[in-house]
């Protein structure tokens, strides 16, 4: 599926490499199935995030927007047009371009591609909508010349904010998911199309750490024995708590955290039970005392080669269950569900 999808990117690449939409990088892989620990044996989505520069005479600005909820940071990409009229400026972006900022609008419109603020923007900020409906578009019209075309089905599958799709050869099928991103900085954050509630802004780019716990299971997996079986603890819990008032990233997140504090010798066969004990008793401390801080945000002892913004790093703790903080009934039914487990 990687393999697909770097070669669905380089193809773009190559197809968008005159024009003024945004530049895809490399696909970097992110979520369960790539770690190696999804719960559902059926119906995996690999995830794929795609990153995303600005095309030349344009620049990003990544704003945080404080309309948002307290304990999500969500974000807009402003969009902005540069000048390129200066001589070093016309030979960084192309002789032939015409500048944006300074040349008459007729001129542009009969001579030159639309810019991204006419494209993929509303109200001069990048559209995850129109972004994944784009992408949708040029998946469809390029496939009939991969390769993999001529053994391989295409299922585009319904998403406002990813691009989806099933690819099937009569006897396997693999379902992927491509998200877009935008780097913050040279850190190992993003700002993505990540699925949102269906009320959300179709301008707002929620921040995502996919990319950093993925690199925190590189690590643990460098460290590990051959026999460890952290992996098979995680896939193995989330997939029994399935159906109840858990979330697979609060189990994740208890995961990692023990996983940071408990030597890779631990993690042996001979000790699988008793790991499963560690996660199932630290999930009803947490639940009891109604906190479970977020293993990324404002964590300063995270390996290194892992990068992480300062606003990210120096944060205060992020409470995963800040809503059991002032809501009894929710308490007392996560109590209940702990029992269930």
């Amino acid at each position: 599926t990687i393999g697909l999808m770097f070669k669905i990117v380089f193809s773009l690449q190559r197809i968008l490499s005159d024009s003024f939409y945004p530049v895809l990088r490399p696909p970097i892989r992110v979520g369960s199935a790539f770690e190696g620990w999804s719960p559902r044996d059926q119906d995996i989505v690999y995830q794929v995030l795609v990153p995303m520069t600005p095309p030349r005479g344009h620049s990003f600005h990544v704003e945080l927007d404080t309309a948002g909820q307290r304990h999500v940071r969500n974000f807009r990409i402003r969009v902005q047009q540069e000048c390129t009229c200066t001589p070093g400026s016309r030979e960084q972006q192309g002789k032939n371009m015409l500048c944006f900022l300074h040349h008459p609008e007729e001129e542009l419109r009969s001579n030159q591609e639309p810019s991204l603020l006419q494209t993929l923007c509303t109200d001069s900020y990048l559209d995850v909508e129109k972004t994944a409906r784009w992408f949708y578009q040029l998946v469809r019209a390029i496939w009939p010349a991969l390769p993999h075309s001529h053994n391989w089905h295409l299922t585009l599958l319904p998403s406002r904010r990813s691009c989806q799709f099933k690819v099937s050869n009569g006897k396997e099928t693999y379902r992927i998911e491509a998200l877009f991103g935008v780097r913050q900085g040279k850190t190992d954050i993003f700002v993505s199309s990540q699925p949102r509630p269906y009320h959300t802004s179709s301008t707002i780019w929620p921040e995502t750490y996919a990319v950093a716990e993925m690199k925190f299971f590189h690590y643990i997996a460098r460290r590990a024995p051959p026999d460890s079986l952290h992996l098979k603890c995680l896939q193995f819990f989330t997939h029994l708590q399935l159906g109840l008032g858990f979330s697979t990233y609060i189990t994740k997140t208890i995961v990692m955290h023990l996983l940071s504090i408990l030597p890779p010798s631990w993690w042996s066969r001979r000790h699988f039970a008793r790991r499963l004990m560690d996660i199932s008793e630290n999930l009803r401390t947490c639940v009891e005392m109604r906190r479970l801080n977020h293993f990324i945000v404002g964590n300063q002892q995270l390996p290194e080669g892992i990068y992480l913004p300062p606003h990210v790093l120096i944060s205060r703790k992020y409470n995963l269950f800040h809503y059991l903080v002032m809501d009894p009934v929710a308490h007392s039914y996560a109590m209940s569900q702990c029992v269930d487990l």
